[in-house]
């Protein structure tokens, strides 16, 4: 799909990724956002887009979004508020619900093209690069499960009522907001002590970091170039950084240099992946390679993650 003079719906266009998906579609496109604004400010939307404030659990939020003049919607909402809470269930339910809702929303209004922000967890502890066809897909967290049960859904509206899919597995993104993530919460430690930084399980968990616009980039990519009824997509760096290197790039991002203290286990919390690293060979194939390595994103990251700190002071 060529991603000039289209009308688009992002749902969680005010989060990390949504914002800077918003940012790029709105030069050429015509752009509306949904999101219920739990992590961000509605004053924070781009001028010149539409913003529908709510909830997407609410099918009523989504028959309002959903309109029948949309070229496509990317879905890349979520049930933030309840990852890595003592409420996993409603983690479940919500994000398999708000995923319904988006596509019986677009159904009743002619919509048929999805692209969706699905996740590396729902491989679970899979041998590294790990591919597309990787089998079988057992994720050990409920956000894996979630993301896998709305893989699936997407799939049946792919193959039983002739939607294009576009389904794209993130490794972890960094960007410059703060929120989730091991990056802005190493920030926001070392801001309020200096001196000692805690860090769960042992640090050498190991992941792919992929900044923020260059995943974007990668997301317009695949879109603009995978036709299929079923895109299903990694995206990430051939590259990995372990959770004590990124303490050591937060830190001399920062001009500091704290003890760390582990809490120990080859795991940050239950469900944590402790090694990952997606094969990125089916995105190379399409035409498109990351410009940055895992540890240059989180450097880039970290810089402006403190930059924002110092801004507000």
């Amino acid at each position: 799909m060529n991603l000039t003079g289209k009308r688009v719906l992002v749902t969680g266009g005010a989060g990390l990724i949504g914002s800077a998906l918003v940012d790029r579609l709105g030069a050429e496109n015509d752009v509306r956002i949904v999101d219920d604004f739990s992590n961000s400010d509605p004053g924070q939307a781009p001028d010149g887009v539409d913003v529908v404030e709510g909830d997407l659990t609410d099918a009523a939020v989504a028959a309002e979004a959903v309109t029948d003049d949309l070229d496509a919607v990317f879905h890349l909402a979520a049930a933030d508020k309840y990852v890595n809470s003592a409420q996993p269930r409603k983690q479940f339910e919500a994000n398999h619900d708000l995923t319904y809702n988006v596509l019986d929303a677009m159904a009743d209004a002619g919509v048929d093209r999805i692209l969706f922000t699905s996740s590396s967890t729902v491989y679970g502890e899979a041998p590294r690069p790990t591919p597309e066809d990787y089998a079988p897909l057992e994720p050990i967290s409920v956000y894996g499960a979630t993301k896998l049960s709305e893989e699936a859904l997407l799939s049946v509206y792919a193959h039983s009522h002739d939607f294009t899919v576009w389904n794209l597995r993130f490794a972890n993104i960094v960007g410059p907001r703060f929120g989730a993530g091991v990056v802005p919460d190493f920030v926001e430690k070392l801001d309020d002590d200096p001196e000692t930084l805690t860090i769960l399980g042992d640090g050498r968990q190991e992941k792919s970091y992929m900044h923020v616009d260059e995943c974007v980039d990668a997301m317009c990519h695949v879109v603009e170039h995978a036709d299929g009824a079923m895109n299903t997509f990694n995206l990430g760096t051939r590259t990995t950084t372990s959770v004590t290197r990124i303490a050591d790039i937060v830190a001399d991002a920062m001009g500091l240099d704290p003890d760390y203290e582990y809490t120990g286990g080859d795991r940050g919390w239950t469900g944590d992946v402790p090694k990952m690293r997606l094969s990125i060979e089916k995105l190379a194939a399409l035409g498109w390679e990351p410009s940055q390595s895992s540890d240059e994103a989180v450097e880039r990251a970290a810089e402006q993650l403190v930059a924002a700190i110092r801004a507000d002071r």
